[in-house]
C-alpha cells in the first residue's frame, strides 16, 4: 500500500494553457452554435476494407456490441467496406484472413483498450483507431495514470493503492471517509462503490478485487462532474453531468433515463477553456491521440480533480463524444469516418 497526496494545480496556470491553445472554436455560455467549422472531406476508396471490432470478453461487452453497431452501421451508410467482428479467441485469424486494410477499435476495456489488442495490430501491421499501445496501457491502469499525473503537477484526488484485505485499514488515515474504491484496470464505473465509514471497506474491496487484483481507495470530491470530448487532437465543448444516483455509475451511464448531459456545459467561456485545457493536458501527457474521453470533478472553489482518461469511450445513444460533437456540427456518421481517417500504425511514436 502507498499513499499519494492530492494534487492541484493552480486555476491561472489553466487559464493560461487555455490561451495557448487554438483550433475549432468551443462553445461557450448559452451560444447555439460554435463558429463555422471548415468542410471536411476524406476519399472513402482510400479507406479501404474496414473491420469494426466490438464484443470481447471484458465486463464492458454489451456496451461493445452497441458501440460496435452502432459504428458499423454507420460506416456502411457512408459506403464504406466494413464489416464487424465480436472478437474472440481467434479474432486475429479472422482479421488476418479478412485482409482488411483498417481496424476500427470499439471494444472497451480490457482486451480492447489496456494495449494489448493495439500490440497485436502493431505487429499484423494493419492502421487501427485511437491510442498506441503505451499510451492505451497507461490510461486504461488508474494507478499508472495517477502517478504520471502527479509527477507533472496536474490534479487529481488523493489515493491509496491496495493489494490486500489488511491495507484498509490504512484508508480512514490516508484517504478519509468518504472514499472511492476502485479496480485499477476497469472502465464504465464498474466495481466502483463510494464508502461512507469503515464498516463499509471491506466489501467494498472485495467488489473490486472481482475486476482487477489491484484497487485504489480515492478520495471522494464533493463537487460537479464534467467530461471533455477529444476528437483529432482536439478538445470538444464541455458536457456537465447530473444524475439523482449517488455518483455517475454504470446505470447512470447506460441505462437510466434520469441522467441529464449539459451542452453548453453553463460555465463562462475562460473557465469553460480552463476545463478543455486541463483535460487536453492529461490526455496528452498519457501519449493519447486522436480521439477519447477526459472525465473530471470541479468543486465549489472552482478547482478541478481529473478522474481518468477513456481511449475508446462509448458510441452508443447515451454516449457523450457524439454529443459534444454534435455541439460543433458533426453528426455520428462524420465522427465515425473522422475517427476512421486517423487510423495508423504507431510504431516510432511515443503513444
Amino acid at each position: 500500500m502507498f499513499f499519494i497526496p492530492h494534487s492541484r494545480a493552480p486555476y491561472s496556470a489553466l487559464v493560461m494553457l487555455a490561451h495557448q491553445g487554438g483550433g475549432r472554436g468551443w462553445v461557450s455560455g448559452g451560444s447555439q452554435v460554435l463558429e463555422a467549422k471548415e468542410e471536411w472531406k476524406v476519399d472513402k476508396t482510400k479507406l479501404g476494407k474496414v473491420a469494426v471490432l466490438m464484443g470481447g470478453q471484458s465486463a464492458e461487452r454489451e456496451i461493445s456490441l452497441k458501440s460496435g453497431k452502432a459504428v458499423l452501421a454507420a460506416l456502411m451508410s457512408e459506403g464504406v467496406q466494413a464489416e464487424g467482428i465480436d472478437l474472440g479467441p481467434n479474432g486475429l485469424n479472422e482479421l488476418q484472413q479478412g485482409k482488411f486494410q483498417r481496424v476500427f477499435i470499439a471494444l472497451h476495456g480490457k482486451g480492447g483498450e489496456d494495449g494489448s489488442l493495439q500490440g497485436a495490430l502493431e505487429i499484423m501491421g494493419i492502421p487501427y483507431t485511437g491510442s498506441g499501445v503505451l499510451a492505451s496501457a497507461l490510461a486504461m491502469d488508474k494507478i499508472r495514470t495517477k502517478q504520471q499525473w502527479f509527477s507533472i503537477g496536474l490534479p487529481t484526488p488523493s489515493y491509496v493503492v491496495l493489494r490486500g484485505e489488511k491495507e484498509i485499514l490504512e484508508v480512514e488515515k490516508h484517504v478519509g471517509f468518504p472514499c472511492v474504491v476502485k479496480p485499477s484496470r476497469e472502465g464504465s464505473s464498474i466495481g466502483v462503490s463510494k464508502v461512507h465509514h469503515h464498516g463499509e471497506l471491506l466489501a467494498a474491496y472485495r467488489q473490486a478485487c472481482q475486476y482487477d487484483k489491484a484497487v485504489i481507495a480515492e478520495s471522494w470530491v464533493e463537487g460537479r462532474e464534467f467530461t471533455v470530448g477529444i476528437l483529432n487532437d482536439e478538445p470538444l465543448p464541455v458536457i456537465r453531468i447530473e444524475t439523482p444516483r449517488v455518483f455517475y455509475d454504470f446505470t447512470a451511464k447506460y441505462v437510466a433515463d434520469e441522467t441529464k448531459f449539459f451542452c453548453p456545459c453553463g460555465l463562462p467561456e475562460e473557465e469553460e477553456k480552463g476545463i478543455q485545457a486541463i483535460a487536453f493536458s492529461a490526455f496528452q501527457s498519457l501519449g493519447c491521440e486522436s480521439w477519447g474521453r477526459v472525465d473530471l470533478i470541479r468543486d465549489g472553489s472552482g478547482a478541478c480533480s481529473l478522474l481518468e482518461v477513456n481511449t475508446v469511450p462509448g458510441l452508443t445513444d447515451h454516449s457523450l463524444v457524439p454529443m459534444a460533437a454534435e455541439r460543433t456540427g458533426i453528426g455520428f456518421r462524420e465522427l465515425v469516418l473522422r475517427i476512421l481517417a486517423e487510423a495508423s500504425l504507431k510504431k516510432g511514436k511515443s503513444g
